[in-house]
C-alpha cells in the first residue's frame, strides 16, 4: 500500500463544494429512506439491527466514496 493511499484513507475530507454538500445529503437520505422502510417491515431482531447496522455501513461507505474523490465533483 503506498504512504499516499494511508494517508488519503485517513486525513479529514470536508465538503469544498456545495455539490459534494448535496451528494453527502442524497445519500443519507436514501439511507434513512431505506431504514425506515426496513424498520417497518422487518421483525425485532439480530437480523434486523444487523441489516440497520450494513446499512449504516453503506452510508458511511458511500460518503467516504464522495469524500476522498480526487476530483471536487
Amino acid at each position: 500500500m503506498h504512504p499516499e493511499d494511508i494517508e488519503n484513507r485517513f486525513a479529514f475530507h470536508a465538503a469544498t463544494t456545495q455539490e459534494k454538500r448535496d451528494e453527502h445529503t442524497s445519500v443519507r437520505q436514501t439511507c434513512r429512506r431505506l431504514a425506515d422502510e426496513l424498520n417497518e417491515r422487518l421483525p425485532e431482531g439480530r437480523e434486523k439491527a444487523l441489516a440497520v447496522t450494513k446499512l449504516e455501513e453503506v452510508m458511511f461507505w458511500a460518503n467516504a466514496a464522495i469524500a476522498r474523490a480526487g476530483t471536487d465533483s
